[in-house]
């Protein structure tokens, strides 16, 4: 089709901004995965709850996710996606610093569901902004390139979180999530400065 970009890989990657965003990606579905997978373990083994309870208040992080997609769809319009995602940042290191903390269990659960609502928003808002930080020419070559990294933070952060948890302890999940968070962070905020990255 006429316009569609052939842009190789390593041609790809030479463009300003594409390696920060592609850490951004691996960021937030390591994030993601690893909070909703382990989320029930560590309610379990670091703060006491009954496995059962833990499961139910396990689903809260996914039924943030699910709440907050559909109201970023309203809300995206008005405050642009790079806003959407900073904010999604925001949200989801405010609800793992909540998680931290000792407080009662209502406090547990408000953290939980904060991180999933902060996740919504920033996967459908950082792909959102590809064709028009990158160039619709070479967007699905580079969305190709972010659904990889996406699988691989899905697949191999819990993973390395289990083996972690297990030789140190699992009370380092919320660490090892604000780990992503700040990450990300900093790698979505260098691809925005990028000279490719022009979109506000």
């Amino acid at each position: 089709m006429q316009g569609r970009s052939t842009v190789g890989l390593k041609e790809a990657l030479r463009l300003s901004g594409v390696k920060p965003i592609l850490a951004g990606f691996f960021c937030y579905c390591s994030l993601e995965a690893t909070a909703g997978l382990w989320a029930s373990s560590y309610l379990v083994l670091q703060r006491g709850i009954g496995a059962e309870t833990a499961a139910k208040w396990a689903a809260l992080f996914y039924l943030g996710i699910t709440i907050g997609r559909f109201l970023a769809g309203f809300i995206t319009g008005k405050v642009g996606a790079k806003n959407m995602v900073r904010g999604g940042q925001a949200l989801a290191g405010l609800g793992i610093i909540i998680i931290m903390l000792p407080f009662g269990n209502h406090w547990l659960l408000l953290g939980l569901v904060l991180v999933g609502l902060g996740c919504a928003p920033i996967f459908p808002s950082l792909l959102h902004q590809t064709p028009v930080n990158f160039g619709e020419d070479k967007s699905q070559a580079i969305m190709g390139m972010q659904m990889a990294a996406a699988y691989l933070g899905t697949t191999f952060m819990p993973l390395l979180f289990g083996f972690v948890g297990a030789k140190v302890g699992i009370g380092l999940y919320p660490l090892f999530l604000m780990a992503f968070v700040v990450v990300m962070w900093g790698m979505v905020e260098k691809s925005n400065r990028m000279k490719n990255c022009t979109a506000r």
